[in-house]
């Protein structure tokens, strides 16, 4: 059977992003990512998507949730809903929900498990967040802490959750 993970940093208000932009630059949960990631399909939205730096991501299928699929082109799948990107990944282990804020909404009450990194700031000027999570429907399973250093100005926290049977 499928599962169905998303992966996601938020502040500590559930912040996401400004400008289709991340708020933060952390290097060790960007290598996180990519160590969970690789190897797996990966579904985002559009504005997700457009924010890569270097378009699809390697080592991964890349599915892009639009309204207008044959705009999106550079190796990457078109769909217009989560049921036909993961019918598209239906013999993929575990397909990753990366964003933005629509799709994480959408994504929410079927995830299996949650990959949370919990920046411990506020970004005032934040303009994208993620839904609110109700944490009795999730056990946490991991947890690591790093804090701020010469490459990550902000302590975070790492989580893993699975949801409650």
């Amino acid at each position: 059977m499928q599962k169905i993970s998303i992966i996601v940093a938020v502040d500590e208000n559930n912040a996401i992003g400004k400008n289709k932009q991340l708020l933060w630059h952390l290097p060790y949960d960007l290598k996180n990512f990519k160590k969970i990631t690789s190897g797996h399909a990966i579904i985002m939205g559009r504005r997700t998507f457009e924010s890569l730096p270097a378009g699809a991501l390697p080592n991964r299928k890349n599915v892009v949730l639009t309204g207008v699929p044959e705009a999106i082109i550079d190796n990457v799948f078109a769909c217009t809903s989560i049921k036909e990107a993961l019918t598209l990944c239906e013999k993929e282990e575990e397909v990753f929900m990366i964003g933005g804020a629509l799709v994480y909404r959408q994504a929410l009450p079927m995830a299996d498990t949650l990959y949370l990194t919990r920046v411990h700031h506020i970004f005032p000027d934040a303009d994208t967040f993620f839904p609110e999570i109700d944490f009795s429907q999730w056990q946490e399973v991991e947890k690591e802490e790093h804090r701020a250093d010469e490459s990550h100005a902000y302590d975070y926290t790492i989580y893993k959750y699975v949801r409650k049977k």
